[in-house]
């Protein structure tokens, strides 16, 4: 435990001295371990675990492009993100721990208490066990405040999900030294720190995000008193829970998207260039090889494939101020991978530089209003990464933008205007939220106060 942030920094800092890690990018027919097969052209693992990289083909997408194909990560088996909970003196912590991940900008981040896929617990890597991954194994010691299954990156995974756990434990739990405790409060104010806490560690703690507006007065006449109403089972909602279950489903049944698996050597639009798989126009992403050591992971070096953005994404909730209660603009937005073709996602999600060569009227709706705002309007605003172990170099401006009073109530039949509550509740169930939006839920810890 740490009783002031700057100890923590201290702690951080001796501990990203003491892990040693090199991470180079290599052409992909170099990759040890990986196969292009000669018929497909996919990426696959010797063993035939972890993970595949084959070619998608989207028709009927509904979105500005309505076909496309590009290479997609096949990864069926479902890991595991889970973080252990403990009272220290009354106040609840988190374990997590200073992980390397070979696409991290910065190298190591905080990550969750155990994030592992299947193939790792497993030991197909031959590497050493996961440590406490018995806390998220029933039997288990302690209690359970939240198990559900929840999306990844539907842009680049396809049906990917990941078992997000969060247990609270009473007995000692022995801290190795690359673990830590963190109040909730402490987490909140590193959430300012671009690139420190993981995408695991976020996603995970999403379903708590209004925890800090529990002694809030509800009553005040500013924006911190709007928020604790859009929490409050008493704020006002614009819409009732029913009413966007509804209109969730009803933008599910409009979905036409089609997806079919193709070989990754026929897909359109794409080539090897300089040992990488990438954009015919450089845009999107690219499909890279990454050589990787380092001293303390389960083993000490492997190579494999990643994505590589080709700009970087933003994501933004607009809110509003509806009857004194903050509300968020949801879009239902068709995703290429996802579960069941659409989720709940942020109002504005999206790499800008891929619109360029496109007409205005193709553009995401709202990205002007985001990438315009005030700075006097910006209620939080970071760039994170995401997850590094899959992605390389891969980081997003998260935005949670308030516009004025004026701002329109009727929007297009894909958005809806709803509370914190409301969205904090869906967290609890699995392809109702996507991992982006759940991420920007984690930030409403942290805004830019004000005493309107």
């Amino acid at each position: 435990m740490f009783a002031e942030t700057a100890e923590f920094h201290a702690w951080y800092a001796e501990r990203c001295r003491a892990q040693k890690y090199r991470t180079g990018k290599i052409s992909l027919d170099q990759l040890n371990g990986w196969i292009i097969d000669p018929d497909s052209g996919n990426l696959v693992h010797h063993t035939g675990k972890f993970f595949t990289v084959e070619g998608l083909e989207v028709t009927r997408s509904g979105r500005a492009v309505e076909a496309w194909q590009q290479p997609i990560i096949i990864q069926p088996e479902r890991g595991v993100l889970g973080i252990l909970v403990k009272e220290f003196h009354g106040v609840p912590h988190c374990l997590l721990q200073v992980k390397m991940e070979p696409g991290n900008v910065n190298g190591l981040q905080l990550s969750p208490t155990v994030q592992a896929t299947r193939s790792n617990f497993t030991g197909v890597h031959g590497g050493k066990p996961v440590p406490y991954l018995e806390y998220f194994a029933a039997p288990r010691p302690g209690r359970v405040l939240a198990d559900v299954l929840q999306s990844e990156q539907a842009s680049w995974f396809l049906a990917k999900r990941n078992r997000n756990i969060i247990v609270q434990v009473e007995d000692e739990v022995p801290v190795l030294e690359d673990f830590c405790w963190l109040s909730f409060d402490q987490i909140d104010e590193l959430l300012r720190v671009p690139n420190l806490i993981n995408m695991d560690t976020r996603t995970v703690l999403s379903g708590a995000a209004s925890r800090r507006l529990q002694d809030a007065d509800l009553s005040a006449d500013n924006f911190r008193g709007a928020l604790a109403r859009s929490w409050s089972p008493e704020g006002h909602s614009l819409h009732a829970t029913v009413e966007l279950l509804s209109w969730f489903t009803e933008a599910k049944g409009r979905c036409t998207l089609t997806r079919r698996l193709i070989p990754l050597s026929k897909v359109d639009g794409w080539s090897y260039r300089d040992g990488e798989l990438t954009h015919d126009r450089d845009q999107h992403f690219a499909v890279v090889g990454v050589d990787v050591q380092t001293s303390n992971r389960e083993v000490s070096g492997w190579q494999q494939p990643m994505f590589e953005p080709r700009s970087q994404g933003v994501i933004a909730f607009l809110i509003r101020r509806i009857n004194g209660v903050v509300h968020l603009l949801v879009q239902a937005r068709t995703e290429t991978g996802a579960f069941d073709g659409v989720e709940m996602a942020p109002t504005v999600q999206c790499q800008p530089e891929n619109y360029h060569h496109l007409p205005d009227d193709s553009k995401p709706l709202f990205l002007d209003e985001v990438l315009a705002a005030p700075r006097e309007r910006i209620r939080f605003d970071a760039i994170h990464s995401e997850e590094g172990g899959r992605f390389y170099h891969a980081q997003n401006r998260y935005l949670l933008i308030e516009v004025e009073d004026d701002f329109p109530l009727e929007v297009p039949e894909n958005y809806m205007w709803a509370t914190l509550r409301q969205l904090t509740e869906f967290v609890q169930y699995g392809n109702h939220l996507n991992v982006e939006a759940r991420i920007l839920l984690a930030f409403f810890g942290f805004y830019k106060e004000d005493d309107q």
